[in-house]
């Protein structure tokens, strides 16, 4: 039987929260920045995507990298136009957004515990160190997990280097995330085992991906209640 040693939990849209909270950042930026142009003819979604494309190996992820890609994208479609009091309406969108609620997702904590009553389990997830370890000790669930891990960036060598240090093999692990680019397809790549639990909206860079639908070590389920069930199936299966 395919036995799994460690489960990794993603943080943001797999226990709690986040990605709707960054749309409405999103909604009013665009509001801001509406009264300067065309949204449409400016492409400024776009042109904001492109910004925080440009920006994340200098910026990083999360809130804050998001906000100063907001304030350039600004200054540039308008031309140099934008007043202070708006680029101050941008940063207040910033603190707004890094003040959200920590909403756990339906049925996470019952999962969660359940898993962890018969393996190790681990919390990783990647962003601004502030605001992933704000999020982490408002959920609730830090007394649940038994490694805790804040990445810049969710890679191969990220998870190799986590293995490594766990002191556990790419098949005795199992990842339970909603992106497939950050929590799926580095597991894939070096052995694991993915559980896809999709959100109902994912930010546009993390839909870029490799993952083909019927991979062997890809299991996909529709919410929390039916994470147990499917690590259940990979260890029912015969050892390779």
């Amino acid at each position: 039987m395919a036995r799994i040693r460690w489960v990794g939990f993603d943080g943001d849209d797999t226990l709690w929260k986040s990605e709707d909270y960054y749309r409405q950042a999103e909604a009013d930026f665009e509001q801001i920045v509406g009264a300067y142009v065309d949204l449409a003819d400016a492409r400024t979604h776009q042109h904001l995507l492109e910004v925080e494309r440009r920006n994340l190996k200098i910026f990083g992820y999360g809130v804050k990298g998001m906000t100063l890609s907001m304030l350039e994208t600004a200054i540039q479609v308008t031309g140099e136009r934008i007043s202070a009091r708006d680029l101050h309406r941008v940063i207040e969108i910033g603190r707004a957004t890094l003040q959200h609620p920590v909403d756990l997702l339906p049925g996470i904590r019952d999962a969660v515990e359940r898993i962890a009553a018969d393996h190790e389990i681990l919390l990783i997830t990647k962003g601004d160190l502030f605001h992933q370890e704000a999020k982490i000790a408002q959920s609730g669930l830090t007394e649940l997990f038994h490694r805790i891990e804040v990445v810049s960036e969710k890679d191969e060598a990220t998870y190799a280097r986590v293995l490594r240090e766990l002191d556990v093999a790419p098949p005795e692990f199992a990842m339970v995330g909603n992106s497939l680019r950050s929590d799926i397809e580095p597991v894939l790549a070096l052995g694991g085992w993915g559980i896809h639990m999709p959100y109902h909206v994912t930010w546009a860079l993390e839909t870029e991906h490799g993952v083909d639908a019927d991979a062997p070590r890809l299991r996909v389920v529709e919410n929390a209640g039916q994470v147990a069930d499917a690590l259940a199936a990979i260890e029912a299966m015969p050892a390779p």
